[in-house]
């Protein structure tokens, strides 16, 4: 058993275990969940599109895949319409406060997600130090840097969180814009609105921390990465040396 695993968080009690995270019989159970009941689920209800798959072509072993956040929609979008080279593994950041408050909520995560939960209310207690213990362990994790969901659509201020976590494990940022999921299924929906709305998932190039850049400064590089991608409309901004002018396009239609 490793050190990691026998160290006791504050007041005594053990810290979760990281078993399930890496175990296969998970792992085969994920796979059905995700790709064979939630993909379909969610190509039914939306027209997704997922732009910009080359950008992580090379990102091997853990990184923080981080969005923009306004609606419930953005989860499933992403866990089932991505490469699953790229969700295969990935453990999902979730509100202890609200998905791990009741028992079968906290099951259904865990299952269709692979969440460990996150204390919003500061603390953490036993669960104090997960995403960080999740990367070291070889694991991405995926974070939702807002904090919250956007009530009105429109992306708020990273907290530096995903930053800090790139910058103590040397592990890059994959930065994902999400365009539609809030006129798909605003806050107060708890499902998506009829006619298949449109849903684009666009993939941006991997992103670490300059040189003598503070963690707020790469947050705020990293908002602005996902922000002018929502605008140009595009994974592929300008000064990505990728397009290499021919702009190499790599397209999923989830639909």
């Amino acid at each position: 058993m490793s050190k990691d695993a026998t160290t006791t968080a504050r007041g005594g009690e053990q810290p979760p275990r990281l078993g399930r995270y890496h175990a296969r019989w998970h792992r085969t159970l994920r796979f059905v969940a995700q790709r064979l009941v939630l993909r379909p689920v969610v190509s039914a209800v939306t027209m997704t599109t997922v732009e910009g798959t080359d950008n992580a072509d090379g990102l091997n072993g853990p990184f923080i895949l981080v969005a923009n956040h306004c609606s419930h929609l953005d989860t499933g979008v992403l866990i089932s319409q991505l490469p699953y080279r790229l969700t295969r593994r990935l453990t999902v950041g979730a509100a202890a406060d609200y998905f791990y408050a009741r028992w079968w909520v906290k099951a259904l995560t865990s299952l269709f997600f692979n969440t460990y939960p996150i204390e919003r209310t500061g603390g953490g207690g036993r669960t104090k130090g997960m995403s960080q213990r999740l990367l070291k362990s070889g694991l991405p994790i995926m974070l939702f840097p807002e904090g919250t969901r956007s009530r009105d659509g429109v992306m708020r201020r990273f907290k530096p969180g995903a930053a800090a976590l790139s910058a103590a494990a040397g592990v890059p940022c994959l930065p994902v814009a999400l365009i539609g999921t809030h006129e798909a299924m605003p806050v107060g929906r708890f499902w998506p609105v009829p006619g298949r709305p449109r849903v684009r998932v666009l993939v941006g190039r991997p992103m670490r921390p300059h040189a003598g850049e503070s963690v707020r400064e790469f947050s705020d590089r990293l908002a602005q990465r996902i922000s002018t991608m929502q605008t140009m409309q595009t994974p592929y901004v300008v000064g990505d040396s990728r397009r290499d002018g021919h702009e190499r396009r790599s397209q999923e239609e989830a639909s």
